[in-house]
């Protein structure tokens, strides 16, 4: 399918998929697994602009793959809504709940 390898949780299912967005929601989920941290950290450590950083944490929060904290200058971190999703089966079907992975 894609030649790059590419981050399991980048992959959208309320929009499509094309190689460009998924490298850039790739590079994001890589800075974010490291530390939850600010659009502003994340378009510095990353080299891209703030509106697109913006535009795919919007996308990927939509996807219950993240959430932000805090008010203005909100701090993203990841939610286990993504490894979830991956797992398949009874698991993924409960979802998430009261913010721990059923297992």
């Amino acid at each position: 399918m894609f030649k790059i390898a590419h981050n399991p949780k980048a992959f959208l299912t309320l929009k499509r998929n094309v190689k460009q967005g998924l490298a850039v929601r790739t590079q994001i989920i890589s800075v974010l697994e490291k530390k939850p941290c600010d659009v502003k950290t994340i378009s510095k450590e990353t080299g891209l602009s703030y509106a697109v950083v913006l535009y795919h944490l919007h996308l990927l929060e939509a996807e219950n793959i993240l959430n932000r904290r805090g008010r203005r200058a909100y701090v993203w971190h990841l939610t286990g809504a993504g490894q979830q999703r991956l797992m398949g089966g009874k698991e993924a079907r409960r979802g998430i709940r009261r913010g721990t992975v059923h297992t």
